[in-house]
């Protein structure tokens, strides 16, 4: 019995006939391609991309140097050295990225109990020379302060959840 169904799906060909079929009902479908630089798809408030160090309305940073995003990070991608300033306050002398090292989890972002290192929406950046792969504190500052609005929408957005 099994022989007979073999010699029937070869001699009339219903594997190729059932691929075709499914080619034919795809074939009248509405199209979803994108034209990627012109047309954007949406993003959620939640996606994680590039970090941002992020500053009080007062102009201080956030960031206390509890270290707990280098303690938390699974890659050992963050490297952070601290000192104690003249008010007294510990603050971040050092804070490095490693985007090569990174995996874009979050858990630095969780980690942070004054929401000082944020995941912005930003996906679309590129590394052209050695050694710009390490975000250093200026360049996570100075997206901070390029991205605050946006940045304070998705936590207003996202405060619900947490």
């Amino acid at each position: 019995m099994k022989r007979i169904g073999s010699l029937f799906r070869t001699l009339f060909l219903t594997e190729l006939l059932i691929g075709l079929s499914v080619t034919l009902r795809n074939f009248f479908r509405r199209k979803i391609t994108l034209n990627y630089p012109d047309e954007k798809t949406p993003q959620s408030p939640r996606f994680r991309g590039l970090h941002a160090l992020r500053r009080y309305p007062n102009g201080q940073e956030r960031c206390i140097a509890c270290k707990l995003c280098e303690a938390v990070c699974p890659a050992l991608a963050i490297t952070i050295e601290s000192d104690v300033g003249p008010d007294n306050t510990r603050r971040t002398t050092r804070y490095d990225i490693d985007l090569f090292k990174c995996i874009y989890c979050g858990f630095c972002e969780e980690a942070c109990p004054v929401d000082a290192i944020v995941e912005t929406r930003i996906h679309e950046y590129h590394m052209e020379n050695r050694g710009e792969n390490i975000m250093t504190k200026d360049k996570l500052l100075a997206i901070g302060e390029r991205y605050e609005a946006t940045i304070a929408a998705d936590k207003a957005a996202d405060a619900r959840y947490r």
